[in-house]
């Protein structure tokens, strides 16, 4: 019979994934999202007459940050 209760198992603890692929798919999604960013800014500008609140690379960028945690929490 196993004792368990003085040797327990390690348990494998998640490691953070490392800074460089995050910043490299970030990059990647960025530069994926700002054409969509650009579009759809000039149309939204075109349709109200007025200049959106935020920029072509504001939206790029918060498309990016918000999908690149997706990727590694997948």
């Amino acid at each position: 019979m196993t004792d368990f209760t003085s040797n327990t198992p390690l348990e494998r603890t998640r490691r953070a994934p490392p800074k460089r692929e995050y910043y490299a798919y970030f990059a990647i999604i960025f530069l994926a999202a700002l054409p969509l960013a650009i579009l759809t800014w000039g149309l939204s500008a075109a349709r109200q007459f007025t200049m959106p609140e935020k920029g072509p690379i504001a939206r790029a960028w918060t498309q990016a940050r918000i999908i690149t945690p997706h990727i590694f929490t997948a």
